[in-house]
């Protein structure tokens, strides 16, 4: 059996593994990489490998960081299952297709404005794309036990992190291997907790803050000082949110400020299709987050849905204080781009961070300091005030990364770290060492290992 890193090291995007086993290929996720112009540029060129040699992909979970490239396999001819939990699936017939709209969306507006290099802009993949490789995915629940390929015996435990994330363990004849998938926190205040690992020979485990501990903080509270403040100032609350998970935990947390009194009686607004999709499978997912039905409709109805493209554009012409929850997270595209356009130049407003920003997005150069920001082929100012509340992270931190590795009943022959920056992965790697004294390191980008 062989591995092979090709994507998620040194970065914490485009995860992509392949095993090779007793002439079979299995890749376990398939996701975009982001960020940086020179990872951007892995989703343009040929992957290495034919996708028609796949045999089948597996999922842990819909963020497009891990699912976002499989419509361009199937287009270059992937012809396997998808296999993924059935709430990842609902997801990711919100999210691929979303992503290919986008895609177009983005290459239509270069097109027409004349600010791409190409002559003419083209989407990486089309909204069509992305709808055929959903006839590819067939979905296993947690804990049942599937062949994807003969001799390959796989199973899906729960992550947290995300509706429907999953670590998976692959098991053959002759050696387990587990890989964690993101890795939610133990104390969200949304998702239940990720499920204890099991046996496994090797681990391959995410970094995102392997070199960092998420500081107690009252969530509730940060927020809620937040609003008031920009609030007071007659400012608009502006947050690039994750469509999917951050933007529910974010409405849950105001429906419960709302519900207290804590706040003004600001409107709030969420301004993101994908979202509104993704938030009403929480009341068909229950069983996944920590909720009551009533806690869960309050999250649901917290914020006025705008849906339609003039509905958005509204937005920037609003008269007086709101809160606006729009895509995308990292402010990598999407409608939040607009919003940033208009409520970046003016002091009164603020930009509220609640995800991790990859290095060579927008958003990390907005949390870095960054005093102008391209948008939309052009340089704007950024004097609103811009904050980040590192602590909402869906992503373990160092230390329930190491506690969740120690209820591994007993240590696996080697342990790979990926999904994080240099820094983050090698600062993990030590901990690791130090606490745990496992065999332990950080693969490169291509990087083959035999592990039987």
């Amino acid at each position: 059996m062989k591995l092979t890193f090709l994507g998620a090291t040194g970065t914490v995007t485009g995860s992509r593994y392949l095993l090779d086993v007793a002439g079979r290929r299995v890749l376990v996720d398939c996701g975009l990489f982001q960020g940086y112009k020179q990872l951007r540029l892995r989703n343009w060129a040929a992957p290495p490998f034919d996708p028609r040699d796949i045999d089948a992909v597996v999922l842990t979970h819909a963020h497009l960081d891990h699912s976002g490239y499989l419509p361009l396999l199937v287009k270059r001819g992937f012809r396997g299952r998808i296999y993924c939990t059935p709430a990842t699936f609902e997801l990711c017939r919100i999210l691929l297709p979303d992503s290919g709209f986008l895609q177009e969306e983005q290459a239509r507006f270069a097109n027409r404005h004349g600010i791409s290099k190409h002559r003419p802009a083209l989407p990486l993949y089309t909204e069509q794309d992305a709808e055929a490789s959903l006839e590819f995915f067939e979905t296993v629940r947690f804990n049942d036990r599937f062949e994807p390929v003969p001799g390959v015996d796989v199973v899906f435990r729960r992550a947290g992190h995300l509706l429907g994330a999953a670590s998976v363990q692959l098991r053959t004849t002759a050696a387990s291997i587990t890989f964690s998938g993101d890795l939610g926190r133990p104390d969200d205040p949304l998702l239940r907790p990720p499920a204890s690992p099991a046996r496994t020979d090797y681990l391959v485990v995410e970094s995102t803050y392997g070199h960092r501990t998420h500081e107690p903080a009252d969530l509730e509270a940060q927020i809620g000082d937040l609003i008031r403040i920009v609030h007071g100032r007659g400012g608009t609350v502006l947050i690039p949110t994750f469509a999917v998970g951050r933007a529910q935990l974010v409405m849950l947390l105001l429906a419960r400020l709302k519900a207290r009194g804590a706040i003004p009686d600001v409107p709030i607004y969420l301004d993101s299709p994908m979202a509104i999709d993704a938030t009403q499978l929480y009341r068909v997912f229950a069983s996944e987050h920590r909720l009551s039905a009533e806690e869960c409709a309050a999250m649901c109805r917290v914020a006025t849905l705008t849906r339609t493209v003039e509905q958005s554009k509204a937005l920037d012409h609003l008269d007086g204080p709101a809160v606006i929850l729009s895509a995308s997270g990292m402010a990598t595209g999407g409608r939040i781009l607009h919003h940033l356009k208009t409520f970046a130049p003016n002091p009164k407003n603020l930009i509220m961070f609640t995800g991790y920003q990859a290095g060579g997005t927008r958003g990390a150069a907005l949390v870095n300091g960054a005093r102008t920001i391209r948008l939309l082929g052009q340089d704007v100012p950024v004097n609103a005030p811009v904050v980040q509340l590192e602590s909402m992270s869906a992503h373990a931190d160092a230390d329930e990364l190491v506690a969740w590795m120690r209820r591994v009943p007993e240590p696996p022959r080697h342990t790979y770290i990926t999904h994080g920056e240099p820094a983050a992965s090698d600062a993990l790697r030590q901990k690791i060492e130090r606490e745990l004294g496992w065999r332990v390191s950080v693969p490169d980008y291509r990087d083959t290992v035999d592990l039987v």
